[in-house]
């Protein structure tokens, strides 16, 4: 803008701007509306550059309950360290074939459950852990030793009373005793529903029969305290979050199901521990 010919000061709406009285409104909005521009230039600034560190936190935490799932977390070792003993793979759910496809270390399964490419509706009938719509593949985390798998953990998620719980269901390389069971994300009631992340809670998951021996699903979450023939597939629920717990079982009963990864753990049954054909 050129400069004022009578006083050399640049001309142009700068000049009006400071020509405006102090308490004029229209002074008063302009600086609002400039501080507004230089705050969302910072902020979506930050977004940017934090969006690589924050994804790989995500990450971290993930890979932090995949091993405490499987009862392998070392608090004093470097978690990506510990997670090299794992090997991520991913599976089509309908046959339980091996398949080359996401990463499964970064699959995110909310991502891919609203993209109609990768995922399909679950009907009303079959959906008892209330996720709508179910991915096509989805990952697999394995312990193998000698060509033999040890460990299974298993990404699950449903809804449990105010939002959907995400975590990990670990089995013996049987696919049927659990080793372990944890949450890395949910919006339960602190206190109640909330226990789910409670290790003592977690710990009563451990030794559970998971599936009989033709494949069916045992585990169930009961009120009280498991007794008699049932008690080798039951676990005690959680007091005053009836329905965080019962969330919790339809979830695990859904997942290890024909719906979810029943046909995974059925072929590993039939190679007695090794993992499955890719074919």
């Amino acid at each position: 803008m050129p400069p004022d010919a009578a006083t050399g000061e640049p001309g142009g709406p700068m000049k009006a701007f400071r020509t405006l009285p102090a308490d004029s409104p229209v002074r008063a909005f302009a600086i609002v509306i400039a501080v507004c521009v230089v705050c969302s230039v910072l902020v979506s600034s930050a977004a940017v550059v934090l969006a690589p560190i924050q994804h790989e936190n995500a990450l971290k935490v993930r890979k932090r309950q995949v091993l405490k799932a499987a009862g392998l977390l070392d608090p004093g070792r470097d978690v990506v360290e510990q997670f090299s003993q794992m090997t991520p793979r991913m599976i089509r759910l309908d046959t339980g074939e091996y398949v080359e496809g996401d990463d499964p270390v970064d699959f995110d399964v909310a991502t891919v459950s609203r993209d109609p490419d990768s995922s399909s509706a679950v009907p009303a009938e079959e959906d008892i852990a209330k996720i709508r719509r179910r991915p096509a593949e989805m990952p697999v985390y394995l312990v193998e030793h000698n060509g033999k798998v040890e460990t299974i953990v298993l990404p699950v998620h449903g809804y449990g009373l105010w939002s959907t719980l995400y975590g990990f269901l670990a089995l013996d390389g049987d696919g049927r005793t659990v080793k372990g069971i944890s949450f890395y994300q949910h919006a339960e009631t602190p206190g109640l529903g909330a226990e789910i992340d409670n290790p003592s809670w977690q710990g009563k998951w451990i030794g559970k029969h998971a599936l009989a021996t033709d494949g069916s699903v045992l585990l169930e979450v009961v009120k009280g305290e498991p007794r008699g023939e049932g008690a080798g597939h039951q676990v005690d629920g959680l007091a005053g979050a009836t329905l965080t717990a019962r969330g919790v079982e339809n979830l695990v009963r859904y997942w290890l199901g024909e719906q979810g990864f029943g046909p995974y753990l059925a072929r590993l049954r039939t190679t007695e521990g090794a993992p499955p054909d890719e074919s």
